[in-house]
C-alpha cells in the first residue's frame, strides 16, 4: 500500500518537474528575449486601436538583462537602441521593470514605460506613456 502511493506521488509530481526548473527563469535571475505579440495604442480623443509593432517604432523583440539594468533591440550591434532600467521591484509574482526615454533631441517625444513579466508563466505586459498616448503591448519572454 505504501509503495502504491509512494509510486502514484512519483507519477503526479514528476510531470511538474519541469514547471518548477523554469519558474526562476523569469524572476530577473536570467537574461530574458521578449516578443511583442499584440499592440494597441491609444491617443486622447481617438481612442484605441490595435497596431503593428512597427508602425510605432516599437521593437519586435526586447532583450532584457536586469543584470545590467539593461533593455535593448537587439543582442548586439552599433546600432542597438538602449533604455536603462531604473527601478526594479518584485510584486505578488510579477518582476515589475520602469524606465524613460528622452526620445529624439528637439521634439517632444518623452515617454515613460512599465513591463511587468509573470514569474511562473515569463507573460509579459509593456505599456508606455508620453504627450496624451499612451501604449499597451502584450507578449511572452524566454531565457536566453
Amino acid at each position: 500500500m505504501n509503495k502504491t502511493i509512494g509510486l502514484l506521488l512519483t507519477l503526479l509530481c514528476v510531470p511538474a518537474m519541469p514547471l518548477l526548473a523554469v519558474a526562476g527563469d523569469f524572476d530577473g535571475s536570467k537574461p530574458l528575449v521578449c516578443t511583442v505579440i499584440d499592440v494597441s495604442e491609444c491617443i486622447m480623443g481617438e481612442g484605441c486601436k490595435a497596431v503593428a509593432p512597427d508602425e510605432i517604432n516599437l521593437p519586435r523583440y526586447l532583450w532584457v538583462n536586469v543584470g545590467q539594468k539593461m533593455i535593448q533591440d537587439k543582442k548586439t550591434g552599433d546600432d542597438t537602441r538602449k533604455s536603462r532600467i531604473e527601478s526594479l521591484k518584485q510584486v505578488d509574482g510579477k518582476l515589475i521593470l520602469q524606465g524613460a526615454e528622452q526620445g529624439r533631441e528637439g521634439v517632444r517625444d518623452g515617454y515613460g514605460w512599465t513591463i511587468a513579466i509573470m514569474e511562473d508563466t515569463g507573460q509579459m505586459v509593456l505599456t508606455a506613456s508620453g504627450d496624451l498616448a499612451a501604449v499597451a503591448a502584450f507578449g511572452a519572454c524566454t531565457p536566453y
